[in-house]
């Protein structure tokens, strides 16, 4: 009856399902239109809590707000990345609390990027922390990365100017709907992030306006889009400490910036390397060094690839294509291969030399 645009639109005012289990709702139906209109399709299937509940259908107030979320999408030139969308932030799919999909302007492809450092740190950043950030920034121009923040005032400001002066893309995570985009001096920011080929994202609707419970719900996506998150300058408490444990607890990479002990502006960072959540670094070389994020000229030519069976060519082949794969992305594309058997595959790949682990549990071949 409806688009499948619409459907997808549609879930994230469910409120009797949880996004975990419409996720399983989604993988047993194969669409958000087969969700709603073939409820045989996944209904035996899925547990004997969900199936206990009323069967999502699209109530009048439910078609009226989707109906005018699309006319609005399309006025303004929003788009929505969904779960199953194939350009879906690969890093989010292995986050157990990775949105269904979110709201974005600006260039997708930027989702997939191999390397990708979220920036983040208090609001009321110092001269010292807007140095940081600058040192930083100028210094990542050695590699292919880009940088995700939040919008904030202070630091995220800082990272998302500095970023598009040094040209390098960034991605802002808002915590608020396209209506207002907060905070209101960071409209003419958010514009240039767009113009500049980044992106401007937000998992709620148009209208959403700014609400301080949003903005630590909006912390997971910026810690799950990324491979590394920097903290460059916090006291003990706020949305950096956040994030960052987010982060850790998605097994990515944590850094902090070092800073006086004699002020409290520094007592953050401090305390994340003290509990081992952060390294310590000062440089973006250090970062780029760690990360193993160098630029190499040319690419080596493999050897012994004739050497290789038909799964280990299967392999490869997708990290050719790709550049860089988890675990998980590999999983998906590799039906026939089972997880224990993939990961042998992966270990002989390394050992042969033809591939390389990155963090995040991402495999790429050696150059």
């Amino acid at each position: 009856m409806y688009p499948e645009l619409f459907y997808r639109i549609a879930l994230q005012y469910l409120e009797d399902y949880k996004p975990g289990a419409l996720k399983e709702m989604l993988r047993l139906s194969g669409s958000a239109k087969s969700l709603f209109e073939e409820p045989d399709k996944w209904r035996n299937r899925v547990n004997k809590k969900t199936q206990q509940k009323s069967l999502p259908r699209i109530t009048d107030n439910i078609r009226r707000t989707v109906e005018k979320e699309l006319a609005i999408m399309e006025a303004q030139g929003i788009s929505y990345c969904f779960y199953t969308d194939e350009f879906y932030p690969y890093r989010l799919h292995s986050c157990a609390d990775a949105p269904l999909g979110f709201y974005y302007q600006g260039n997708a492809s930027l989702f997939q990027h191999p390397h990708v450092l979220a920036m983040v740190g208090t609001r009321d950043a110092t001269e010292y922390g807007c140095q940081c950030v600058r040192k930083i920034v100028r210094e990542l121009q050695e590699t292919d990365v880009v940088t995700i923040s939040g919008l904030a005032y202070g630091i995220d400001t800082e990272v998302h100017s500095r970023s598009l002066e040094y040209d390098i893309p960034t991605i802002a995570v808002m915590g608020c709907g396209f209506h207002t985009i907060y905070p209101a001096q960071n409209q003419e920011l958010a514009q240039r992030i767009v113009e500049s080929g980044g992106a401007l994202i937000t998992e709620y609707s148009y209208h959403t306006i700014p609400d301080r419970n949003n903005f630590p719900k909006r912390n997971r996506i910026i810690a799950g889009m990324s491979d590394a998150v920097l903290v460059v300058e916090t006291g003990y408490k706020g949305g950096s400490i956040i994030t960052a444990h987010i982060a850790h607890s998605y097994n990515r990479d944590v850094f902090a910036m070092p800073g006086s002990i004699f002020d409290g502006m520094h007592d953050g960072c401090h305390n994340l390397v003290h509990k081992n959540v952060a390294a310590l670094v000062s440089s973006g070389q250090e970062i780029i060094s760690l990360m193993n994020w160098e630029k190499t000229a040319e690419p080596r030519q493999m050897l012994l690839f004739a050497d290789l069976d038909d799964q280990e060519l299967q392999v490869v082949s997708l990290l050719r294509e790709e550049s860089l794969m988890s675990v998980d992305q590999l999983s998906e594309r590799l039906t026939t291969l089972s997880p224990s058997k993939l990961a042998g595959v992966l270990l002989g790949l390394e050992l042969k030399g033809v591939i390389e682990a990155k963090p995040g549990k991402c495999y790429a071949i050696v150059r």
